[in-house]
């Protein structure tokens, strides 16, 4: 967090972005906030004590602040101790785009690239069901993250996922040629087309929770209703449709994970391995990056409770080339 010293005693302040914010109660019964607050460098847990929405305003995710504050550790990690909170006023100067992570490439490049890769397709029905599902959903999917936590996610984090995984799948086709093309590329391309439906998610491209769906359903079985609904509209071949749908439903691989079956045939197979993949890269490029070389990360629960090695022989801030 960039946050500038106001003096020697560990007075900060600085502008942020309001990622979470709870209303809670202390054990002594007093009323406090709970928040989460980052920038483009990172995100800190804040506490307002003895919060009064009357005194000190009410606030929202997505919401850009001005705090000051006292950064203390707790459980080995900073807090930010808040004494004065306001929001940000256009006099301030400031707008929402600085205070948030986003993709290596703008939404509009990444959307663009897939369109292309679309129109190349053989399989007609393919073409039509994938070109149909990303126009009727282009304006959020040109910021809309690929998580609530975690990987990819960060303004545009879908799109940059998503051709990530393309990019990987187009490699696998060259080197075996019995995969069908079009079928995995279009897997890769809907697999996570319901998030659009499982977040709640603003202007800022993050997300702030899930919604009632989300928590309810979820993005696979979300994302094999809508091929389902839209193949029916468009009259593609029931067969073509129903692999997409598989592909969506056990693309997290085993149900332990959220899978709703496993793979069962190759695509399947290729694109869960991919979706852990891309996953697994870009978590563990964000926890060494953030890490001295030759030092080691805490342990990652997210990676097995692993702790991770940076051995500093390449850049970790290096673009990673989908375009």
């Amino acid at each position: 967090m960039n946050f500038t010293p106001v003096d020697n005693n560990g007075l900060v302040d600085g502008f942020c972005l309001v990622k979470s914010v709870d209303i809670k109660t202390s054990s002594k019964g007093d009323t406090y906030l709970d928040m989460t607050l980052g920038d483009n460098d990172g995100e800190i847990n804040a506490k307002l004590w003895r919060y009064s929405k009357e005194v000190q305003g009410e606030y929202e995710a997505n919401q850009i602040i001005k705090v000051r504050g006292t950064i203390t550790q707790y459980n080995g990690s900073d807090q930010l101790r808040v004494e004065k909170i306001r929001l940000a006023t256009k006099s301030d100067g400031v707008k929402i785009d600085d205070f948030v992570q986003s993709a290596d490439y703008t939404g509009e490049q990444m959307y663009n690239e897939l369109i292309c890769i679309v129109d190349s397709f053989q399989d007609e029905d393919l073409k039509r069901l994938v070109k149909k599902i990303y126009e009727d959903n282009r304006l959020c999917m040109l910021y809309w993250p690929a998580a609530f936590k975690l990987h990819h996610a960060l303004r545009g984090g879908l799109l940059m996922h998503i051709l990530s995984i393309v990019r990987l799948a187009q490699s696998i086709c060259n080197i075996y040629p019995f995969v069908d093309r079009d079928l995995l590329i279009s897997g890769a391309m809907l697999h996570d087309i319901s998030k659009l439906e499982e977040f709640e998610v603003g202007e800022s491209g993050i997300a702030s929770g899930y919604s009632v769906e989300g928590n309810l359903i979820g993005h696979l079985a979300m994302g094999a209703m809508m091929i389902k609904r839209y193949a029916q509209e468009l009259g593609i071949n029931e067969k073509t449709a129903m692999l997409v749908e598989h592909m969506i439903l056990s693309h997290h691989g085993e149900p332990e994970f959220g899978a709703a079956v496993r793979p069962m045939f190759i695509e399947a197979e290729i694109l869960s391995e991919l979706d852990l993949l891309d996953s697994r890269i870009f978590e563990m490029r964000e926890a060494v990056s953030s890490t001295k070389a030759d030092d080691f990360t805490g342990r990652l629960w997210a990676l097995d409770n692993r702790k991770l090695y940076n051995h500093g022989r390449m850049d970790l801030n290096e673009k990673v080339k989908l375009i």
